[in-house]
């Protein structure tokens, strides 16, 4: 069982770990173990590393991320933010760059386009989100369905065999169409997140809706 305060306490020991997150300006507040971000980060990168950093602690059961991106200096024109996102996304995605548009809005980045693998979307978001002069990004890229559901499922289930991480014996899979549901239980929100990113990354998969409970967080 880990208390709030546990929990608190671990947050901000990991963003203080995280060498590319700047602890000293982000608060933690926890409540039902739902972690809350808030505070301000000099980049959106720097806001979604705070965030992954926070989800990796034991007895996290959400994560409201509150942080304000303050840019330093100016903010930079929208058409030099959209030729320096396209220019990372030819570098980081070669293949399938040609397949996405960038829209820039006042630092606002939003992706567009339809991919096979949910890997490559991931991917993709993580190319722009270190643009300077990006405020947030808005992935709208779909996933286009490649295989039969029979195959997606068991395709996910290998993955979880597969893991050092999860119990297999503890997880379900349902598929229909290209939406898969995860059932089961796990420890850690960080192995939540494991089995979520195995789903994802089976070919065709369009949607996750992850039920899998966090069985720390049960036993408070």
């Amino acid at each position: 069982m880990v208390s709030d305060s546990e929990v608190k306490k671990g947050v901000e020991n990991e963003l203080e770990w995280d060498a590319d997150v700047n602890a000293a300006d982000i608060a933690v507040t926890v409540k039902g173990s739902v972690v809350t971000l808030a505070g301000f980060a000099h980049s959106y990168s720097d806001k979604v590393q705070a965030e992954r950093a926070a989800k990796r602690v034991a007895g996290v059961a959400g994560v409201a991320n509150d942080i304000e991106v303050r840019l330093a200096g100016e903010a930079r024109p929208d058409p030099e933010i959209a030729r320096d996102a396209v220019a990372a996304l030819k570098l980081q995605l070669p293949a399938v760059a040609d397949a996405l548009k960038v829209i820039v809005q006042n630092g606002l980045l939003r992706l567009e386009g339809q991919l096979a693998w949910h890997h490559q979307r991931m991917r993709a978001a993580d190319a722009v989100r270190v643009v300077r002069g990006v405020r947030s990004v808005n992935n709208q890229i779909t996933i286009k369905p490649t295989v039969s559901v029979a195959d997606v499922r068991s395709k996910i289930l290998a993955a979880f065999h597969r893991s050092a991480t999860l119990d297999a014996g503890k997880l379900t899979v349902e598929a229909s169409g290209g939406k898969v549901t995860l059932g089961g239980s796990v420890r850690t929100w960080a192995e939540r997140s494991d089995a979520e990113r195995a789903a994802w990354n089976a070919p065709g998969v369009t949607a996750v809706d992850d039920r899998i409970i966090i069985s720390s967080v049960l036993s408070m």
